[in-house]
């Protein structure tokens, strides 16, 4: 595999401001201003997206604020897309959040995997400050149930 590719230090420096905004508007529950930050922050990005670290961890907060706000549709795109990404697969949050909102959407399938991956890379703390249905979910889908 190729060398790994990184953005020059004025575009990195201009995405993390972004970033840490969005991250102090969701410390604040300001989940709408925080998309805004954060989709400004993709949109810096180069093209091809995909290959950027930085992609993976701005569609993941991307895919959180839509989860928080209950656009279980939007948090299934972006955290998709964050999954595929760099250092994605594997991510227990990524995993976590995905299955959360398959959950929601009534994808059973797709959410007892994603919440196994998050749980099986990300352990039973994973889901401690989590609705407590989704680990009650995921037990019974592990008790066969």
């Amino acid at each position: 595999m190729g060398e790994k590719k990184e953005l020059d230090d004025g575009l990195y420096a201009r995405i993390a401001a972004l970033t840490e905004r969005g991250d102090r508007e969701c410390e604040a529950e300001r989940f709408r201003e925080a998309m805004a930050d954060f989709r400004q922050a993709l949109a810096l990005i180069p093209e091809p997206q995909e290959e950027w670290e930085a992609t993976t961890w701005v569609l993941t907060a991307l895919g959180d604020c839509a989860f928080q706000l209950g656009d279980f549709a939007a948090a299934h795109g972006y955290l998709t897309r964050a999954v595929r990404g760099p250092n994605g697969l594997g991510n227990p949050f990524i995993h976590l959040r995905l299955g959360q909102a398959q959950h929601d959407l009534g994808n059973e399938a797709r959410a007892k995997d994603e919440l196994a991956r998050a749980y099986m890379s990300g352990g039973p703390e994973i889901f401690e400050d989590e609705d407590p249905k989704y680990l009650e979910f995921l037990r019974r889908f592990m008790a066969g149930i």
